[in-house]
């Protein structure tokens, strides 16, 4: 699977990859020897480290971060990054674009009616908020496909509540979405050792659970593996590139809790993790009737170093697990009857969430499953001399309306003007899978319209090339006469020569698509802006009158979106 968005084709590991010929349970023996040798000779973990991450490289699923996941986590973390940069990185991976929205339509995101684009949901949940939703979700890719799936979405559970817990114990809303990511990720090693080394993580649960006296995890972990959880999570994430931030904060701090409150970040954030985990652990291993009486003796333990009373924690945990049945449920994750990971999602206060609308576990436990081993394509960087399939005209009316609602409720609530606007052209890019979408917008001193942003596949670098003149003198432009007449346009076939001798150089050169779309946006019959579309394949644009309808609606939305200011 040489294209895997979880490989990484520029892996330049010192380590020579297992031989192709040789049986799992061979690949497993030469592991566990070399494990024995490392012991033997009380070698550092760091080698035992890189052979493990070799190994899982070698996979065909191993998860390194695909580019655009490491894009948005450096986006989401910079002062400098627009939403239209992260909404567009986001928007070029289809299967991630139908899960976050999802997502983040979930009631514990959904406080302004239904979000149908990612641009205001990047705008209502904030970069961090995404981030998070983005590395939860990456976290659950593949799981389905493998034959111990019920632990690995045990796993999966734990480190999602813990995540929950920590962003409700913080004490703003900047550092819940740090403590989020630290609780969530200082399990990350034990899901990867299930996923890649189930035998290996089999092993250490018993060694666990019949060692007397008991031994600790991390112990049993260092006796099978030669390392603790612990290591191989960090290990994993400094090779994801994650921020050393984060890397600090996925150990634990060892001893018991401080008697006061800890103040410095990044040792709170590890507190806060630590208490999460701990009560995420609870809540998985301990029957209901025990673990509210441990919930809150671990409260008690840790509620000063949290700067929290006992009760403020307990809250927090309440509402944490409110919002994981909101979030389990929006990404349709299924359980069956009995799972032990079903503890997590129920007791006592899902009752205080019911009522109409409300999430309960019998909703849960009959949910569909959704299809959680979808690809993360992105939009083809070539042109294809073969029409695509028509896309489903039911779902691009469905998408195409549910932006108009969406920009509707955005306008009553006095959006900026350049939110809609970006909102109109995700709407539009995202319906009719689009190979670019770009806005331009009337340049005064320049007496044209030029390109402002866009949407699409190296948008970026050719959105300030667009150049409508409207004066006399870009008579022979098709755009300017398109925009001077006033009328949306369909060019379906860019080669017929009557055309192609009127398109300007810079667009044949860095454009050149085969077929494209044209909506001038007009003031008293004044061209002020145009929203350009287009396809990567020859009569790969059709427009039916109802789509053309709702573009039109679109367009007027962002028509007025100008006249209300100003």
């Amino acid at each position: 699977m040489a294209n895997s968005p979880f490989l990484d084709p520029d892996d330049s590991s010192p380590f020579e990859p297992p031989p192709t010929d040789l049986a799992p349970f061979e690949i497993l023996a030469s592991a566990e020897a070399l494990r024995q040798e490392a012991s033997e000779s009380g070698a550092q973990i760091e080698p035992i480290l890189e052979n493990l991450l070799h190994r899982m490289r070698s996979m065909s699923d191993f998860p390194v971060l695909s580019s655009s996941v490491l894009t948005i986590q450096r986006m989401a973390t910079s002062e400098t990054e627009s939403i239209s940069s992260i909404t567009n990185e986001i928007l070029k991976d289809v299967a991630l674009t139908n899960k976050l929205l999802r997502l983040v339509n979930s009631a514990h995101y959904a406080q302004s009616g239904s979000i149908s684009t990612v641009s205001r949901a990047v705008g209502l949940v904030g970069m961090h908020g995404i981030r998070n939703m983005t590395f939860s979700l990456v976290l659950l890719e593949h799981m389905r496909d493998k034959g111990h799936a019920q632990i690995l979405k045990e796993e999966y559970l734990r480190g999602l509540m813990a995540g929950a817990i920590a962003a409700e114990l913080a004490s703003t809303h900047m550092e819940g979405e740090e403590a989020f990511i630290a609780a969530m990720f200082q399990n990350l090693g034990r899901m990867i050792a299930q996923y890649y080394f189930p035998a290996d993580a089999a092993r250490v649960r018993t060694m666990q659970s019949q060692s007397s006296p008991p031994l600790s995890e991390g112990s049993a972990a260092i006796k099978v593996m030669g390392l603790s959880f612990e290591s191989l999570g960090v290990g994993v994430a400094r090779a994801w590139g994650l921020p050393a931030t984060i890397q600090r904060c996925m150990t634990p701090p060892s001893g018991d809790p401080p008697a006061r409150a800890v103040n410095e970040l990044s040792h709170r954030l590890r507190w806060i993790s630590r208490a999460a985990n701990d009560m995420a652990d609870i809540l998985l291993n301990i029957e209901p009737q025990v673990a509210e009486l441990q919930l809150e003796m671990t409260a008690k333990r840790f509620c000063k170093a949290l700067d929290k009373t006992s009760g403020q924690v307990q809250a927090a945990i309440t509402a944490a697990r409110e919002k994981v049945v909101e979030m389990v449920a929006a990404m349709d994750l299924q359980l069956p009857s009995g799972a032990r990971a079903a503890r997590l999602i129920s007791g006592p206060q899902t009752a205080s969430a019911s009522g109409p609308g409300a999430i309960t576990q019998t909703d849960f436990a009959t949910l569909t499953a959704a299809e959680l081993h979808a690809s993360f394509a992105t939009q083809p960087a070539t042109f294809d001399s073969s029409p695509p399939p028509r896309v489903n005209p039911a779902q691009v009316v469905q998408i195409l309306a549910a932006g108009i609602q969406d920009i509707t409720n955005a306008m009553v609530e006095d959006a900026k003007r350049s939110d809609l606007v970006r909102m109109i052209l995700e709407t539009m890019y995202r319906a009719l899978n689009f190979h670019r979408i770009i806005f331009c917008l009337r340049d005064p001193k320049l007496d044209a319209l030029t390109g402002r942003f866009g949407l699409g596949e190296g948008v970026e670098g050719v959105v300030r090339l667009f150049n409508v003149p409207m004066s006399g003198a870009g008579a022979s432009n098709l755009f300017t006469a398109i925009c001077l007449k006033g009328a949306d346009t369909l060019i379906s076939d860019t080669t017929d020569p009557r055309l192609a001798n009127r398109l300007p150089a810079w667009y044949r050169q860095s454009f050149n698509a085969p077929t494209f779309l044209v909506m001038p946006l007009l003031i008293k019959d004044k061209p002020f802006g145009l929203i350009y579309a287009d396809k990567a394949t020859p009569g790969g644009l059709r427009v039916d009158e109802k789509e053309l309808a709702l573009l039109r609606t679109l367009r007027n939305q962002g028509v007025m979106a100008f006249k209300q200011s100003s």
